[in-house]
């Protein structure tokens, strides 16, 4: 592995959807997240997490499925986190039994901790609590990500579905229509949301996260919508990427005054916005904090 990142960066981050739900909500019918005071769109941080961790699982793996050395995915579907901490120790030949003291077993915790930091890019990237059954040990991450909000407030409406196969032999002997399955889809028909990120060096000093993996990291925001299509986000696009790079480890100036120097607003006469074009993106680049560099990506 390279060595850590010795920069602190930030970035924002615009992507839009089209007719589709960008993120349900499992504890309201599936309905888009949104802000019920404003009517403000969200979309969780664990949901882009799970599209970047997909992105690197797509392009990491060869074609039996492997991971590629240090490019192996800690949270994934159906995978039991017990069992892959075990891996750490029998990778390491550490095993504790009656005998082992409390000092030996937190000094075999840090080992295979290390050892899931160089493994597992997701623990390397965003952290993990690894202290369930067979102890790891906890991560922060350096690579942390808010919840994404909508410019505008968005408009979810709820689709009618019907099926027109059935399940059964007994319900195909039905000829009035009456055993059609009802179903129900909701969906926004425009909205562009914005997300803030941060990027940490001495955290990063901590997990091994390297100038390799923060590459990665932004190739995944630029291209996992292209691989995420579904039914419910058959179009969901990157917009805007862009970085601000300190020239040291702790930063040259506060996050939400970098924030603040980017600008989307509805262009005059848009009032119900349904395209990208719509929206004005401007960067503020008077009088840029020393040290401070901002990089636009897409």
């Amino acid at each position: 592995m390279s060595t850590s990142i010795k920069n602190r960066y930030e970035f924002v981050f615009l992507f839009d959807v089209k007719n589709g739900n960008p993120n349900g909500d499992p504890d309201n019918a599936n309905a888009p997240r949104m802000d019920f005071e404003t009517q403000l769109g969200w979309v969780s941080d664990v949901c882009l997490k799970r599209k970047i961790r997909n992105y690197i699982n797509l392009i990491k793996t060869d074609g039996s499925g492997k991971p590629e050395d240090g490019y192996d995915i800690y949270v994934k579907e159906r995978s039991i986190l017990n069992q892959t901490h075990q891996k750490a120790y029998d990778a390491l030949g550490l095993k504790i039994n009656d005998k082992t003291k409390a000092q030996e077993k937190n000094e075999m915790a840090d080992k295979a901790r290390n050892w899931m930091c160089q493994t597992y890019f997701d623990i390397r990237m965003f952290g993990a609590v690894m202290t369930t059954g067979v102890n790891c040990g906890q991560v922060r991450g350096p690579v942390q990500i808010a919840f994404s909000t909508s410019i505008d407030p968005i408009a979810a409406q709820e689709q009618s579905l019907t099926r027109m196969a059935v399940t059964t032999e007994a319900e195909s002997e039905n000829q009035d229509g009456s055993n059609r399955t009802m179903g129900r889809k909701d969906i926004i028909p425009y909205g562009l949301y914005r997300c803030h990120g941060f990027i940490s060096a001495p955290f990063a000093a901590q997990t091994g996260f390297s100038e390799e993996d923060l590459e990665l990291l932004f190739q995944s925001l630029e291209n996992m919508l292209d691989h995420d299509h579904s039914a419910a986000r058959g179009e969901m696009n990157p917009r805007a990427l862009i970085v601000f790079k300190h020239d040291s480890q702790l930063g040259n100036a506060p996050s939400h005054k970098l924030f603040e120097r980017i600008s989307v607003k509805k262009k005059e006469g848009v009032e119900v916005p349904r395209a990208f074009s719509d929206y004005e993106v401007t960067i503020d680049r008077n009088d840029l904090p020393a040290g401070v560099e901002i990089i636009e990506r897409i």
